[in-house]
């Protein structure tokens, strides 16, 4: 069984990630801030016994990773859909049986999440990890679906929902993770706020 997780993250350059946090604690500490979750969301994929791809936006700094198991491909495509898309494609064009897609948003994800995920593919279609804001920290399949990216409105809390229907719909069987939290605005920031002043 070959398994492949696939990563979407950005460089963490002040004023180009987390921006609507960074209207409450400033550019420069959302930028630290995101590059700590990169760190930690890095942190969990250490023994999964899984190849992992990153597709990052802006510069990404090989020698920081592993050497073995670790690939780099720049985001192509105009809106997230397609590019995790593209992503999900490439890769099971690359001969994999399992693959799921994270991003660097949810400091609650552990390395158990993943390896449940991985449980879930082995009994169902589809899983997911639905996120509290209406969206989702993980998707995983052992097939491409390329329909479950079109026609989604992309950053809003319909998201989860919508991806749910078209995989019931195509008669796909879906398994569901335990709900997490995306990172995006202060009320958002749980825990990691009284962590704020290390940054």
């Amino acid at each position: 069984m070959k398994k492949a997780i696939i990563v979407f993250q950005k460089f963490p350059e002040a004023g180009k990630v987390k921006t609507r946090l960074a209207k409450s604690i400033g550019e420069e500490k959302a930028a630290k801030l995101y590059a700590f979750l990169l760190r930690h969301t890095h942190q969990q994929l250490k023994e999964m016994g899984a190849s992992i791809f990153v597709f990052h936006q802006g510069p990404v700094v090989a020698h920081e990773y592993p050497e073995q198991g670790y690939f780099f491909f720049p985001q192509k495509g105009n809106d997230l859909g397609e590019k995790m898309a593209l992503a999900f494609q490439k890769v099971f064009e690359m001969g994999f049986d399992q693959v799921l897609v994270i991003g660097t948003d949810c400091y609650e994800l552990k390395s158990k999440h993943l390896h449940q995920a991985f449980s879930a593919l082995g009994k169902n279609d589809v899983v997911l990890g639905p996120a509290r804001d209406g969206g989702y920290y993980l998707l995983g399949m052992k097939k491409f679906r390329s329909h479950l990216f079109q026609g989604i409105s992309w950053s809003t809390s319909t998201v989860l929902h919508a991806t749910l229907k078209k995989a019931v719909d195509a008669g796909l069987s879906t398994s569901l993770l335990d709900t997490l939290n995306d990172v995006d605005r202060y009320e958002d920031l749980g825990e990691l706020k009284d962590m704020l002043d290390q940054f």
